[in-house]
């Protein structure tokens, strides 16, 4: 045997004793076996705004055609619960940007995924991919090197919107994941810094206001660094999570002329096209 750090709840470390799977101990205790596997069995179900609807509901009666519409580019997500898409349809129909599931947690890779975001990208439509968080499975950093990984790395080919974190409601129990307001802030914070670090691209992060505020305490910290993907379905943004003074996405409508949810980006097509650029592009 040999003493190893171990994670306790909070991010303190204690001594613990590495022992084989198995092993019985002098005295005859026998050390628990290996954890069970991390739940996926909604994974193919779950995308941006599942639960948010699920817990949310749906407020008035949001549609896509709105008064101030000339002041936002309309774009959609999707995922494998859409299945293959018409993409020439929906650039036919105004989608001007997308943003495609690529993973969830460090145990699932969108099966439709690869067709999905090449045909966005085929007919010209500006696309990205989002990750859908499982903070109760693994650590931020490791999800966010799955993902990047899987398909949610950024290319510099001015039609690839950086990574967007999904972090809502826990499809598979607690709300939180089990984590405190500040472990839930520390958490995303792993995988947004992670995702920096590796892709030189902050990440966005798509949530509503009513989750953050119940799961992070209504945090502040990422306003300034991290674009936000507000989820709310209705025909006003809203009050927005605390730290940021505007949005950059709203998804306004689970359904509408696009397949999958209905999105405006906050400004013309010019803008959308910055943040494919990166912040290297000229002006």
């Amino acid at each position: 045997m040999r003493e190893v750090p171990g994670n306790e709840r909070g991010g303190r470390w204690r001594t613990g004793l590495l022992l084989a799977v198995g092993a019985t101990l002098p005295w005859g205790l026998i050390t628990a076996g290996p954890a069970a596997a991390a739940d996926y069995s909604r994974a193919a179900d779950n995308y941006a705004g599942s639960q948010i609807e699920a817990h949310e509901g749906v407020h008035g009666s949001p549609g896509t055609s709105r008064a101030d519409a000339a002041d936002q580019t309309l774009g959609h997500d999707v995922s494998g619960h859409q299945g293959a898409v018409d993409w020439a349809a929906a650039s036919g129909s105004g989608a001007r940007f997308t943003y495609v599931k690529a993973t969830e947690g460090t145990g699932f890779v969108n099966p439709q995924f690869g067709g999905q975001y090449d045909g966005a990208h085929g007919a010209g439509i500006i696309r990205g991919a989002y990750h859908f968080a499982r903070p109760d499975v693994s650590s931020g950093a490791q999800q966010a090197e799955y993902f990047i990984a899987n398909g949610g790395a950024w290319n510099a080919d001015g039609k690839t919107l950086p990574g967007a974190l999904d972090i809502e409601y826990n499809p598979y129990g607690d709300a939180c994941y089990g984590k405190s307001p500040a472990d839930m802030t520390n958490w995303i914070a792993d995988f947004t810094s992670t995702y920096l670090a590796k892709e030189k691209r902050s990440a966005l992060i798509y949530t509503s206001t009513t989750w953050w505020k119940l799961c992070t305490g209504n945090a502040n910290r990422f306003g300034n660094t991290d674009p936000l993907w507000l989820a709310r379905y209705a025909t006003e943004v809203g009050e927005l999570p605390a730290g940021w003074d505007k949005q950059s996405i709203w998804q306004f409508s689970r359904s509408g002329s696009l397949p999958g949810d209905q999105n405006y980006y906050n400004g013309p097509m010019g803008r959308v096209e910055s943040l494919a650029a990166g912040p290297s592009a000229a002006a």
